[in-house]
């Protein structure tokens, strides 16, 4: 919880204060959550029937409580807002929500529910989570282009071994990369795919095999790897960061009590001074 501030302070940081504090916090995300609620009823004809009118009504009120809130924020920190990637995003989910669904933009309509994303900035847990997968995206990076070389290997292979008599899975490039991709998957690569193609070429489980232990147990268990690996890093210099800012916290809360330790020695000084004085 932020520390009360006297009311001597600038109204700027009244306004941060008051922003980040619990009543605020806590009222946002259980506008989100109502939000997110009412757009999935919205999804309803028969909640429409019912209450449409209501529900539209909620939906433009908690919209005009978030205009507010970021329109807040945006006076209180000032450019400082627009360099935190946390509240930009609020005000781009935000921000569409505004522009008229009409026309050419009724597309935006449906990315209204992006609002919900919301929760992501609000609930620390979840941005740790975030912060994360964007953390592992370099490492993903070259795993991705590892799995691509695999993938484009087999694809070459496949269409020259089987695209004569099956066509429709192996018969281009394409037509390969993608079955390869479903083979990954595992979704009906066994009866689907491979014992159809091994009925003409009894020795293609040398190859899809093969395939399957490299794409799916092995390069998708890096990427789970490297996911975690980022998230335990990312949660390590979070930690780092915060005990960080608790140990500047103490040394300026040791400062200020030494200045009033010595301040309060010396006015004591003074009384006994003045103590010591003889009288008249």
């Amino acid at each position: 919880m932020p520390p009360s501030l006297p009311r001597t302070a600038p109204p700027l940081t009244r306004l941060q204060t008051w922003l980040a504090s619990p009543l605020v916090h806590n009222g946002i995300l259980t506008l989100i959550i109502i939000n997110a609620v009412i757009l999935g009823l919205e999804t309803s004809p028969a909640a429409m029937r019912a209450w449409g009118p209501a529900l539209l009504a909620l939906d433009a009120a908690i919209l005009a409580v978030f205009v507010v809130e970021i329109a807040l924020r945006i006076v209180a920190h000032r450019g400082a807002f627009f360099r935190d990637a946390w509240s930009v995003f609020d005000l781009s989910v935000v921000a569409i929500a505004l522009v008229p669904a009409s026309g050419p933009f009724a597309v935006l309509r449906a990315l209204r529910v992006l609002r919900v994303l919301r929760i992501l900035t609000i609930v620390p847990s979840m941005r740790r989570v975030v912060g994360g997968l964007l953390a592992a995206i370099p490492g993903l990076s070259s795993i991705a282009v590892v799995l691509g070389l695999i993938f484009y290997v087999f694809a070459v292979i496949a269409t020259n071994l089987f695209g004569a008599d099956f066509a429709d899975w192996f018969g281009t490039l394409g037509r390969s990369l993608y079955t390869l991709f479903q083979v990954m998957t595992l979704e009906s690569w066994s009866m689907g795919i491979v014992r159809p193609v091994m009925e003409l070429y009894p020795f293609a489980w040398a190859f899809f095999i093969p395939f399957i232990l490299l794409a799916t147990f092995t390069m998708l268990n890096l990427f789970i790897g490297v996911i975690v690996s980022a998230m335990q890093s990312f949660t390590d210099a979070d930690k780092a960061e915060t005990i960080a800012a608790v140990e500047e916290a103490r040394e300026h809360i040791e400062a200020d009590l030494h200045s009033e330790v010595r301040a309060l020695r010396s006015e004591i000084a003074e009384l006994r001074a003045l103590l010591r004085q003889p009288r008249p």
